[in-house]
Order: structure tokens, then sequence, then C-alpha cells
């Protein structure tokens, strides 16, 4: 049996979806892979996955442009013949749900977060909800990472609630994301992981740390994510620079490995506006770190107040620099006990086997 997955970056399948691919394999699945390609293709295909390229914008939102996309899916899903088909993301969700229909190939798809289409109300967010209505007519299941996304569909009249199920994201591996034992730096150590966009709060974050620094508050403020100065919310890598050069926050560049990092951390931090189930969060919360997040959709099931962190008002600087200053101010008991807690959280409620073994059981299902 074949199943492609089709993704709008290959980084993002290296590093959120190899577990399900991997169990796929040992069930004995042949797996296409369906992606632009960029550095992580080749790891892909050494990891015995089929890969074939798809010229797929992730950042454009040209309708007529991106429906010359279905005629490239079809001719992709014509060559590979897949069983089965899994979308991820907004393009792939829609336009290759379509491009699957046409051929009658059974799909999957996963809404991992809204995009920034949806964080405001014009004629952007009002084609993608007609996009989806039509597109969302097809698949046999669709998943969601939170329950308000999920309700919001259902509400707006974009997917049939039959057919809709949440999965807690893209899940965790608990053995790669280990507590490491509890250890506070001399000097406080915030770290923020993340794309450098708007959307994340990444200008919250720096006007938090400035206000922080104002008040004399002696602290390690750490970035840690790659720039992307040409997203249409994209931050100029001028402005980035300054910050650098200024001393205003630590940038640490990229990784594809990220638990040093969270390891030498003492609170991870990320004020975003809205998300699916943010994967840095949940990376934390394993690893055992209190976290400091936006009282928003996504965000906020990952983070329980006073619980295993702080939550936040969104895009609220101030607010944010009032919540680091104050988990800055625990005691180490307090901290630990933020760490442990959120380690139970992720344990009982994002293992990566959940999302498994809801997967195997809809293709399953689905293939019938």
């Amino acid at each position: 049996m074949k199943i492609a997955i089709v993704l709008n970056t290959s980084w993002n399948v290296y590093n959120f979806r190899m577990g399900l691919i991997k169990a796929l394999q040992n069930e004995g699945y042949d797996i296409t892979v369906i992606a632009p390609r960029d550095e992580y293709s080749e790891k892909i295909i050494q990891a015995g996955c089929i890969f074939e390229e798809v010229k797929l914008d992730s950042r454009g939102a040209n309708v007529l442009k991106d429906l010359g996309l279905v005629f490239e899916l079809i001719s992709i899903y014509r060559k590979v013949q897949p069983d089965v088909i899994l979308h991820y993301t907004i393009k792939p969700n829609i336009y290759g749900t379509i491009a699957a229909k046409i051929l009658n190939i059974p799909a999957v798809n996963n809404v991992c977060g809204l995009g920034t289409v949806f964080l405001k109300k014009n004629f952007v967010s009002k084609v993608a909800s007609l996009m989806y209505k039509i597109a969302f007519k097809f698949p046999d299941k669709v998943f969601f990472q939170n329950n308000y996304d999920r309700r919001l569909f259902i509400k707006n009249g974009l997917v049939r609630e039959r057919i809709s199920d949440i999965l807690p994201g893209s899940g965790i591996d608990l053995e790669k994301f280990r507590n490491a034992g509890f250890k506070r730096n001399s000097k406080f150590t915030f770290l923020l992981i993340s794309r450098l966009i708007h959307d994340k709060g990444i200008l919250e974050y720096i006007k938090a740390v400035e206000i922080l620094k104002s008040k004399g508050v002696d602290a390690n403020f750490q970035i840690l994510g790659p720039k992307d100065p040409n997203h249409k919310r994209g931050i100029k890598t001028d402005i980035i620079n300054e910050w650098i050069n200024n001393n205003v926050i630590e940038y640490l560049g990229t990784t594809d490995d990220v638990r040093s990092f969270i390891n030498n951390s003492d609170c991870v931090v990320l004020p975003s506006y809205r998300e699916g189930t943010p994967k840095t969060l949940l990376e934390a919360a394993s690893s055992a770190k209190p976290i400091i997040t936006t009282n928003v959709p996504g965000c906020k099931d990952v983070v329980t107040h006073n619980y295993n962190g702080l939550l936040c008002k969104v895009r609220d600087a101030k607010d944010l620099a009032k919540k680091m200053n104050h988990i800055a101010s625990l005691d180490d008991k307090q901290l630990e006990e933020f760490g442990n807690n959120g380690r139970k959280k992720v344990e009982a409620e994002y293992s990566e086997n959940i999302v498994i073994d809801k997967y195997l059981q809809t293709i399953e299902k689905v293939l019938g």
C-alpha cells in the first residue's frame, strides 16, 4: 500500500512528521513525500521515502496562481498512484484535496493552524474560507490541532462535524525530549524559539526585554530560529541586526536540534498571536521547562496558568514583561515544580504515540 504525504516544505516533514513516517513504514506502507525541495529533501530520501518535488509557494495568496498547483498535483498523484494522501498546511489541504478528489483518491487532512490569513478579517481571509469550504467537502477525515479551530470551521460551515477530529498537534517524542534534571542558571535565561515573523510575537518580546532592562533586570534574553525577511509578515534583517548589535537580545541562529538550547534555558517564551499546537512549547514542556505564552488558542492548550507556566495577554509587551519578571523571581522549588508539571501534562495529553495511533486507525478505516 502506498501513502503520499504532502506539505509546504521538506523541512516541515523532516522536523515534525518523521515519527509518523517511521511508524507507517513499520506497518508496511510505502511512503512518498511530496514537497518543495530544500536541504532536508535528501534526508527524507535517506529515511527510505520516495521524494517528489512540487513547486509550492507557501507565502503567496494568489488563488488564480495557486489553481495551477491543482494540475501539478494531479500530475504527481497520477505518477505516484497512492492509496491514500495525507495533506498538511493550507495549500496542500485546499488544492491537494481538490486534486485528490478529481482522481478519486482518499484524503486525510490536518489543519496545523489557521495561518496568518485568519488573524484579520479581510478579503484574503474570505477567499481562504471559501476555498476551505469547497475543498473540505471531499476529504475522508480532517484533523484539527485544537478544539477552537475545529469549532470555528464547524460553526462557519467549512467542515462537516462527523469527519472532523482533534489531534494533540504533531505529538512529542517523550524519549527524545526528556527531563534532564533541574538546574538554574546563575543569570536567568529566557529563550524564544520561532521563525522571526510578526505573528509569533517577536516585537512584543523585544519590547518586553527593553522594559525589563530599563528596570535593571539582569537576565539573558535569547532568540533561536530562522530569519524570514521575505515572508509577508517577516521582520527585516537590518532590524534584527540592530537588536543584536545593541545587545537587546542574543541571537542563536538556527539548529536541527533544539534540545541543548532548551536544556540550557530557565524559561521558554512564545508570545504568539495564535497557534495550532506549538511544537516548541511541547518540546519545552516535555523537557520540564517553565513556559510563558499568550492566552490564545493553541498556546493555552499547552500551558495551564500557574501550573506549568504563565499566560500573558496577546500583543501586550507590558504584560509579557510583567510575567517574565514574575517567573524570574520564583525560587528554585517553584520553578522546578512548574517544569515537572509540564512534563506530566505532555505525558498525559501530547505523546506522539497518540497521534500515530489515530492516523493508523484512520488510514485502516479509509482503506477499508
